[in-house]
């Protein structure tokens, strides 16, 4: 049984923030890469006044976030087959349903159901608990401690995330369009709390069923679960390398039925804490 190790695998400053990473062993030279996500409170949503705003946005809340463990990048190709030759759960899994083909590239095409598939075969193979991100976990981690529509401040840039940068955010200008997914950490920067690729290359599940605002949202990070009217839509955030950075914002969000498999659409973990 694989173990990740329980002390810091790497300390390294980032701003004023200390980053504390663990690895779990999926197979021979694949291992998962994980960041301590400490504690801390936020205000969760957009501003009324902030650029490109959705009213699914708000209101503005305070909700305050457990520590937790999340996957550095989206999972990759080389940990999704991996771990779908991992004794079945609940359903079948696609070993290699990715459009654009890398073993370090984000996997895409799975939908919701296969990202929890995913999340049951880890969990049963280590003993310990992963899971998809509460979209508050999510959004958290994304900001790690900024109010900026994006965690590098007010605009997005071609030279450090992979978004259609034919369209210009705010005082931003344009750049190159990819037209598709690229190596997680191929820009080789991240958010305070030592996450990257958080905004676009490829949209990211979240565990919670859609909610048209946060109306009535939990306050304190857990998923919001049991929609009645729309219980079959789940969350996803973080903009992907087809969308403009509009939708790559840290306060956007979408959903989509849990069975669809887009060429946008991956994920990453959590790791609840032991």
């Amino acid at each position: 049984m694989a173990t990740p190790s329980t002390q810091p695998r790497l300390r390294e400053e980032r701003g004023s923030t200390t980053v504390t990473c663990a690895q779990e062993r999926l197979g021979e030279g694949v291992l998962l890469e994980l960041i301590r996500i400490p504690a801390g409170t936020f205000m969760m949503g957009s501003p009324d006044d902030e650029q490109g705003r959705f009213s699914s946005e708000g209101p503005q809340h305070r909700v305050s976030v457990p520590e937790f463990w999340m996957g550095q990048y989206p999972v990759t190709q080389q940990e999704w087959r991996v771990v779908a030759g991992f004794p079945q759960v609940k359903q079948e899994l696609d070993p290699d349903p990715s459009r654009f083909k890398g073993s370090r590239r984000p996997v895409e095409r799975v939908s919701w159901n296969d990202a929890l598939e995913f999340c049951q075969r880890l969990t049963q193979h280590t003993g310990r608990t992963y899971r998809l991100p509460s979209e508050a976990e999510w959004e958290y981690a994304c900001r790690a401690g900024t109010t900026t529509p994006f965690h590098f401040g007010p605009t997005l840039s071609a030279k450090y995330s992979n978004y259609d940068a034919t369209q210009v955010y705010g005082p931003g200008e344009p750049g190159d369009y990819r037209q598709e997914t690229v190596d997680v950490d191929h820009f080789g920067v991240a958010n305070d709390f030592g996450l990257c690729d958080m905004h676009g290359n490829v949209w990211e599940w979240c565990q919670d069923d859609w909610h048209k605002n946060y109306e009535g949202a939990p306050p304190d990070g857990r998923p919001w679960l049991e929609n009645p009217s729309q219980s079959n839509s789940r969350v996803y955030r973080g903009g992907s390398w087809f969308d403009s950075p509009r939708y790559c914002r840290s306060a956007y969000r979408y959903r989509y039925f849990p069975v669809i498999r887009l060429n946008r659409l991956g994920f990453r973990v959590v790791l609840a804490p032991p």
